[in-house]
Parts: C-alpha cells; structure tokens; sequence
C-alpha cells in the first residue's frame, strides 16, 4: 500500500507491532551536518533530551559522554576538555550545568583548526514519570450534552476515568474534536458540535482540573490526516474555535495546549505558530510503516529514527520538544502490555517517560471497532507503570511534566 493510502487502523498496527521489535534498541546518534567536516560529534545526538540515566548527576551538574570523529593526530576538545583519542576517535567528559547546552568539539593540527558544535537540553529536575493522554474525544461530550445528566461523572466514560484517578491517582488529557459529524466509521446518531455542549458543569470541570484536562485534537474526525499538507493558518484557526469553547463550558482551568495533532501531521511551518500558541510538546508514534515514517510530524528519517528509540528530542529553531508515544493501549492485547512497556523500562533511553495513550471510541458500544476489555487495557498499562514509581504527569506542567520550564 502507498504511503498517501496507509488507513489509521494500519497505522495503529504498525505502531503496536514496532512496540516490540523496535523500542529499547540503541541507535547511532548521527548529526545531521556538513559530512564534509574533519571533525563530528556523533553523540549525544543534537536535541538530545539527557537526564541522570545518561551520565552522573551531582549538584554541580550532570557529567555526560561526548564522542565523535577526527583527523588521526589532530589534538582535540569539547569544551575546553581535552579528550582522549585513538585513531580517528575521540572522547570526553563533560560536565552539563545549564538546561541548554552547546557541545564544541575543536580539533587541531597540522591542517589547522575545525570545529564541530551541536546543543542538548539537560533535564535536570527529571523523574520517572507518565502521562496518559485520550484521542479522538467528543463522543462523551455528545452523551453528556443530549442525556442532559446532573453531574458530567453520570457518563460511564468520565465515571470510568474518574474511578481510575481515585485508584492511581492517573492525569489524563482529553484531546477533543469540534464536532462528531455522521460517518461510516463511527456509525453515530447525529451531529455534534462543541457549542452544544452546556457551559452548567463548569463548577465539575474546575474541581476535577487537577487530574482531568480537554486539549485540542481537531476539527473533526475525518478526513485523515487533516494538517499534513494544511497552512499554519487553518490549524490555529481550528485550535483557536477549539479552544475558545473549551475555556466557555468548562473553563481555563480544565485547558490544556495541545501535546498530540491529529493523525501527528504538521508542516514545520506550523511548528512557531503552535509554540506561540503555548504548545511545548508533541508526541507521535515515529513508527516506520515499510519504507516510511508515520505520524512523525514530518520528521526526516534521520530524525524520526533518534525520536523512535528516546523519550524526547527538542526542536531547537521551533522550541517545541517531541516526544515518542510509548503504547498506543487499543492496539495491544491485555495480555502484552506488560511485555511490551518492559523493554522500555530497561532501555535508559526510554525509561524516565512512559507516554501512555489511547483513542476514546474504543470505548463505545456503537462503534463500528468496540474493544470490551478496553477499560481493562488502561488499568493495565496504568497499573504497571504505577507499581514501578512513575509519577503521573501533565506534559505542559514544567518540562514534559518534570521540574521547572526553564525554556
């Protein structure tokens, strides 16, 4: 099948089937600069996100591996440093004591001087932690809407999650559509659009805004891959409207920026808008589909590649950082989520942030694809990444949900 024809249900497959073959696997943190230069830095990789599973952390800072390539005999360093060389290899230790950092590598010789730089982010304040976000919402808001119930917990769905954050003390993020228009996927029974939604409970969402939040996903369910090739334009048009009715039902305290674009389409175009927009994160898949890389915010291979196998890289000329979806829970049967979120949790690359994430129609009788042990999917994945000690965690709370956003 063609890249521009690949469906979500392929996409979801090929992201459940990379969960196991691909993820805890090291890759080669190749720079993406002038080939041409004598001397590179090969890791960390630039935009590396590193935290205290990367090196030695003290209070002084945090002291990382710096490697790369030279001309043989040229006297080298980073950052001062001088490194240990053999053959056309160098190595350094070097100390990270600011949240950004630029790496230097100056070689030396009888060809003069060349020099190589690149930056990381260090996440000084890091713990293990996990975010569990929902996509494609409005069916609970139609519910909720046309039931007309006392309370918005009278809706199984808001019920079931609630029940979850009494037992977990899980955060979620509701990413939600404008409207839930008649299709033949969904098979609904009628239109919905968010100005239908009451604004009476706003008293529920503020109270429940600590655990409970609603971001924007899209205008609508379809057609797919809505932003792939939009202006920058009609995407905060669209975030905008979303928006606006979040903050008039339910309130500026129950919002939050965005963390996952429909089907994880954007032009780099669009990157500076949403960042002004107060987006500082975006999470895909970065799943290769044959020969190609999907639901990577059109990423190159290069940079698909690094975010696929890490928890984060940082777009520096945007701001935003991109975070790589941990398990997708509607892809994965109830019996291998623990197999697959364990490799992972070994993997230093991966380890610190589990990226928990699910779609809301899953969830529904009526929907064409129902899944009835999907409640019991998302405790699952909950469950064990509670039992491990990650911290439940908003990804627009400080950076990706640690300590302070310093950037």
């Amino acid at each position: 099948m063609s890249h521009s024809n690949i469906t979500r249900r392929n996409v979801l497959k090929a992201a459940a089937a990379g969960a196991v073959g691909s993820w805890g696997m090291g890759v080669r943190a190749t720079m993406a600069t002038d080939t041409s230069s004598p001397v590179k830095i090969l890791e960390p990789f630039h935009g590396a996100v590193l935290n205290h599973r990367h090196g030695k952390q003290t209070t002084d800072g945090l002291t990382i591996g710096v490697s790369g390539e030279a001309r043989p005999g040229d006297r080298v360093t980073v950052n001062g440093v001088p490194c240990r060389v053999e053959g056309k290899r160098f190595d350094a230790d070097v100390v990270l004591r600011e949240h950004e950092t630029d790496l230097v590598a100056v070689a030396e010789g009888t060809d003069g001087r060349q020099e190589d730089r690149i930056r990381v982010v260090w996440d000084r304040y890091s713990v293990p932690r996990y975010r569990f976000s929902i996509d494609d919402n409005s069916f609970f808001l139609r519910d909720i809407a046309q039931k007309n119930y006392a309370s918005l917990f009278d809706c199984f769905y808001l019920k079931m999650l609630r029940d979850l954050n009494k037992k977990y003390g899980v955060k979620f993020t509701v990413n939600i559509f404008y409207t839930a228009a008649d299709d033949a996927k969904f098979a609904t029974a009628a239109d919905f659009k968010l100005p239908q939604f009451p604004d009476r409970y706003k008293g529920e969402w503020r109270d429940n805004a600590h655990w409970l939040r609603l971001a924007f996903h899209a205008h609508d369910n379809l057609p797919d891959r809505p932003y792939e090739f939009a202006t920058p334009e009609k995407l905060i048009a669209d975030l905008d409207l979303v928006t606006a009715e979040i903050h008039r039902f339910a309130g500026e305290e129950a919002y939050a920026p965005p963390t996952v674009i429909h089907f994880g389409l954007t032009p780099h175009s669009a990157f500076k808008p949403l960042y002004n927009h107060g987006v500082r994160a975006l999470s895909g898949y970065f799943v290769k589909y044959g020969s190609k890389w999907d639901v990577n915010y059109r990423w190159d291979d290069v940079h698909s590649e690094y975010v696929s196998r890490h928890n984060a890289w940082r777009d520096f000329q945007s701001g935003i950082v991109f975070s790589r979806i941990s398990i997708v829970c509607n892809t994965v049967l109830l019996d291998h989520i623990a197999a697959t979120l364990e490799p992972l949790a070994k993997d230093p690359n991966t380890a610190e942030i589990m990226d928990l994430f699910t779609h809301e129609q899953y969830f529904w009788p009526f929907y064409m694809n129902y899944l009835p042990d999907h409640p019991q999917r998302i405790e699952t994945a909950i469950r064990w990444v509670t039992e491990r000690g990650y911290k439940p965690v908003f990804f627009h709370e400080g950076f990706l949900g640690g300590g302070p956003m310093t950037a």
